[in-house]
């Protein structure tokens, strides 16, 4: 049993790196996506809409096949790593159903603060980072937590471009030693593991932006 353990840690750490990294990247689009979306310019809404329309509807692997099998073709010639992929596909992904979680969250903050914001003569930038942003957080962390655990288990799919990743290495001692039952269920409480420091994490995180918020109304 112990034979196997190297490279399941070793897979894990690529998980943890790629989810990590591709998360960071979510949250950017979606807030920036959220943002455009809610703007008053029309080709910044137009882009938004088509950005979060075609990630939220087609398939992530059909995503990651694109971008690491149709991209080095003609006429695009753009020849991505396997884990650039993983990160930019992941990203995209997530990024594009955040951002509606993001939007709704944005549309959550009391306007009563807003407007008493711009009525103690606040630039728009540090109105929007300093009372609205926060409270947006805030109220995003539960369905941005849902996302964060689904961004983990699609991460799984990396293993289809050749990315060496929790999957791809129990797949790999699989073939090697057909032990499949007890690798894949190293593999699942591997998964429920790190979906569950997800849920501690950001539960955390919650409590600190709440306080947080709590501390600038006062």
């Amino acid at each position: 049993m112990t034979e196997l353990f190297p490279l399941l840690l070793e897979g894990t750490l690529v998980t943890i790196r790629i989810t990590c990294v591709a998360a960071l990247l979510a949250a950017v689009l979606a807030l920036l996506a959220a943002t455009a979306k809610m703007s008053t310019v029309r080709v910044l809404r137009w882009v938004a809409n088509i950005y979060i329309e075609i990630f939220r509807g087609t398939s992530l692997m059909v995503q990651l096949f694109w971008l690491f099998f149709v991209l080095p073709l003609p006429p695009f010639n753009i020849s991505l790593s396997p884990y650039t992929v993983a990160v930019m596909g992941l990203g995209l992904n997530i990024g594009a159903y955040g951002a509606e979680v993001m939007r709704g969250a944005l549309l959550a903050v009391p306007r009563g603060q807003i407007e008493a914001a711009i009525a103690l003569s606040m630039a728009p930038v540090d109105r929007f980072f300093g009372i609205v942003l926060p409270q947006a957080l805030a109220n995003a962390i539960g369905p941005a937590t849902n996302l964060l655990i689904e961004l983990l288990k699609g991460s799984s799919l990396v293993s289809l471009i050749t990315l060496a990743d929790l999957t791809f290495r129990a797949n790999q001692l699989v073939e090697n030693t057909f032990r499949s039952a007890e690798i894949f269920s190293i593999a699942l409480v591997i998964y429920f593991v790190l979906a569950q420091a997800i849920n501690l994490s950001m539960r955390l995180l919650e409590r600190r932006l709440n306080r947080g918020v709590m501390k600038a109304s006062l």
